[in-house]
């Protein structure tokens, strides 16, 4: 079955030193307390870092940690420096990555020392991750610290299922594109099988990036990627239900709730319970509540707010203001509003555990969860499922993940602090049968899906998603299948080698015009003509004239334009078409006009067709005009011979009667060929492949479905085998 490798910032335990020894405690948090309870000891091991800079330790405390690390808690510690931390931690991951993925881009910094330590740090997690893995285990990576980490994986053990979850929020691409080291951090998530988030916001986001920056396209989110299929998919995580459903039935949280009975008074309670940070609303969250007050003069002395903000980064600048506005605002709504008898804010600036925290939850008549921006949000959560009397009522941002599955609550604008405030009034005067209402729907919602279920979930799909990829390698050219194309290739005395030009034998480029071909392949293709038996046809959508200019100095056959023209070598072109172009005007018409409504979108016009090229267009409006584009086309050469081709892409209107399959096929029946070879990636060379016996070494270039018998994953391994065809010679010469 083999072992689950969870990979992750911090580890689900910390080493601390108490009294000058070193003590290995567990951590807070709801990945490591949620995660690390699913499975055995001997099922899992976890990555991170322990929570001690390793210049801090000596080597026998370095010893020490690992190995009690290992042998007592199946961890592996990554050891990080003061400087890793400075530059890694507190540097790219919460100085860039954290503001940027919640929206607040006033605080992003963009430094390159930060990314060079990012990069270094996510290298040593892989070396780290490589020393455990075996044959059969799962590696399942967690969030915005390790991006660049299932790629770096991959490389190394391509053989190995690869997941990834982002526990924050993953922007827009219009805030995501402003990031300089934007692409190795998208290739750096696509090196996973699997890619996991809370919401569907997110994905959508995620494989807009995707599609925009790097290219690829996606179906119902399985993107396709350098040969390899990713599927990126929604996983909004849980809680540990049943530890809070019965947590009053544990003796430590009864005693604590005997404890606050004197704040059970007549007076109703609303709890806020947050980390201090900028993304959680902490100020806007007690300005709607003074406005509450004074709005409502009614409930004062009759209502009181619960504040808890856990430390956090309080040695960074902006935190330490944003504690000082807290500070503020808490001292003046208690000093224009409080009595002597009535503090409307019981303020605590701490963290309160599990056993302190519940008994709180259980006698909240209102949860104010109102984050500015948050990936999920589990406090709402757990609000939900330690009221087990079904009382409470939830105010939830709409902004918080958690409130795509918690639609029950009442969910507000955190920024609109008017309609916060009237929120808890309609909070606090919600009858109980409604209360119950809606929280027994997100209760048993909550309960089915809890962290258990959320982990199996991503796993099986983990599954799935890496036996999708290993499928495609059965129709690979294999080292095997290299082997025997070669050694047919050297017996063979009559050889045809019908070889398509663009994303082919040199990569896509965003203009035509920009794909020259370079002196490299100019000269393998002219040996390769040389090579008594060879007959080589570069069979292309390239005009004549481009064809002509590059390779016709080379002694080699050439089909422009899908076969509307063919040369024969040392021979003149020769129209394989009719000659009338009178049908171009209207159709580039109606491409100009398309062309002019897609920033990006741009026509290139051949002898006998004409190109809607849409490379360099936003994916999303190109994919709306497309649409557009050929239901107009439809309709406008339904009586004349013409055919729509779609490319990679590239739409193209032609002449019907000439195709790649026809040119080939024209070839194929010159003469009785020991050994065929045809090579091309897109639509129209399907047409080739099609023509072709069995027994013939068709290659696609990509893993899209294809009639070919193999397929390549690059230019490069197509450049790499003809390189190997030139190598055959100087062994048989």
């Amino acid at each position: 079955m083999g072992r689950i490798i969870l990979v992750s910032n911090r580890l689900p335990v910390t080493v601390q030193r108490q009294e000058g020894n070193l003590a290995v405690l567990p951590s807070i948090g709801g990945l490591a307390t949620g995660v690390s309870s699913l499975f055995r000891k001997d099922e899992r091991m976890w990555i991170g870092w322990a929570g001690l800079p390793s210049d801090q330790l000596d080597e026998g405390e370095l010893r020490w940690m690992a190995q009690t690390l290992r042998d007592s808690h199946q961890c592996q510690p990554v050891f990080l420096s003061r400087e890793d931390l400075k530059l890694y931690y507190h540097g790219f991951c919460n100085d860039t990555l954290w503001p940027l993925f919640h929206y607040f881009l006033a605080y992003v910094r963009y430094e390159d020392s930060f990314w060079e330590a990012y990069r270094q740090v996510n290298q040593r997690f892989c070396s780290a991750v490589l020393e455990l893995l075996q044959p059969g285990d799962k590696v399942w990576i967690h969030d915005y610290h390790l991006l660049l980490l299932p790629q770096l994986v991959l490389k190394e053990r391509p053989e190995a299922p690869i997941g990834f979850f982002l526990h924050i929020p993953f922007p827009s691409f219009e805030i995501f594109r402003l990031l300089p080291w934007r692409r190795p951090l998208l290739e750096g998530m696509l090196g996973a099988d699997l890619v996991g988030f809370h919401t569907y916001d997110y994905v959508r986001h995620f494989v807009t990036s995707v599609r925009s920056l790097l290219g690829a396209e996606h179906t119902f989110g399985r993107i396709r990627y350098e040969s390899r299929t990713v599927q990126a998919d929604v996983f909004p995580m849980g809680i540990d239900y049943g530890r809070f459903a019965k947590s009053l039935r544990r003796w430590a949280v009864r005693k604590e709730f005997r404890g606050i009975a004197r704040l059970r008074d007549e007076r109703k309670t609303i709890l806020s319970v947050d980390r201090l940070d900028y993304t959680k609303g902490i100020p806007q969250r007690l300005q709607a509540f003074e406005r509450f007050l004074a709005a409502n003069p009614a409930y004062q002395r009759r209502v009181k707010m619960i504040l808890i903000v856990a430390p956090s980064r309080t040695q960074v600048h902006k935190y330490r203001e944003l504690l000082r506005e807290v500070n503020v605002l808490v001292s003046s709504i208690n000093g224009r509003y409080g009595t002597p008898d009535w503090v409307p804010v019981l303020y605590f600036y701490r963290s309160f555990p599990f056993e302190k925290l519940t008994p709180l939850y259980a006698i909240a008549d209102v949860l104010l969860v109102t984050p500015l921006r948050d990936g999920m949000n589990l406090i709402a959560k757990e609000y939900v499922a330690t009221r087990s009397d079904r009382k409470g009522v939830l105010i939830l941002s709409e902004t918080a993940g958690a409130a795509q599955e918690l639609g029950e609550a009442v969910i507000v604008n955190p920024n609109n602090t008017e309609e916060i405030a009237a929120a808890m009034k309609a909070a606090l005067e919600l009858g109980p049968s409604e209360q119950r209402r809606r929280n027994a729907l997100m209760s048993r919602r909550l309960k089915r899906y809890d962290v258990s279920a959320w982990a199996r979930d991503f796993l099986d799909k983990l599954h799935a998603a890496h036996a999708l990829n290993r499928r495609p390698q059965a129709r690979r050219l294999t080292a095997e299948a290299l082997d025997m194309l070669l050694r047919e290739y050297l017996r063979a005395k009559n050889r045809l080698l019908l070889l398509d030009y663009d994303g082919s034998l040199v990569p896509l480029a965003a203009r035509p015009e920009k794909a020259l071909p370079d002196k490299e392949l100019r000269r393998m293709l002219s040996e390769l003509s040389e090579v008594s038996g060879n007959e080589i046809v570069l069979i292309s959508g390239r005009d004549r004239k481009d064809l002509s200019q590059w390779f016709g100095e080379l002694g080699i056959n050439l089909v422009a334009e899908h076969g509307v023209w063919q040369r024969h070598k040392g021979r003149d072109w020769k129209l394989q078409a009719g000659r009338q172009t009178e049908w171009k005007e209207p159709i580039r018409s109606l491409l100009e006009l398309h062309a002019d409504r897609t920033p990006g979108a741009l026509i290139e016009e051949k002898e006998h067709s004409l190109v809607w090229h849409y490379r360099q267009a936003d994916p999303e409006l190109a994919e709306y005009r497309l649409r557009e584009l050929k239901e107009a086309l439809r309709e406008l050469i339904a009586n004349l011979d013409l055919s729509v081709m779609e490319g990679n892409r590239v739409l193209e209107v032609k002449q019907a009667s000439s195709t790649k399959g026809q040119a080939a096929a024209g070839w194929l029946a010159q003469k009785r060929w020991d050994f065929l070879l045809a090579v091309g990636d897109d639509r129209s060379d399907e047409e080739m492949f099609a023509v072709l016996p069995a027994d013939a070494y068709s290659l696609k270039v990509g893993d899209a479905p294809s009639r070919a018998r193999f397929s390549l994953a690059s230019v490069a391994e197509v450049r790499q085998l003809l390189k190997d065809l030139l190598l055959c010679r100087q062994i048989s010469g």
